[in-house]
């Protein structure tokens, strides 16, 4: 992962935010991770594991008994990504 001092990425953002694109770009202050910028792509992609992996966790909880996860997992999906 690339890292960018906050003083370099503010100078730099433009560029910050095109190495985003190939992949999470970390920003540091004093040399301490502050922040990580993501594609929009990439993020979507991590909130639908997240997801994914609550439902995994939760699969045998009495909640859960009634529900078609599948489908629900499809609905997610559509909402994610703004289908």
């Amino acid at each position: 992962m690339e890292t960018y001092s906050s003083t370099d990425a503010k100078r730099e953002f433009g560029e910050v935010l095109t190495k985003s694109q190939r992949g999470p770009v970390s920003v540091t202050r004093n040399g301490k991770p502050i922040a990580v910028v993501l594609s929009s792509a990439d993020y979507e992609k991590m909130k639908l594991q997240v997801l994914r992996t609550e439902l995994i966790k939760g699969k045998n909880s009495p909640v859960m008994e009634n529900w078609n996860t599948g489908e629900f997992l499809d609905r997610a999906k559509k909402r994610v990504s703004g289908r």
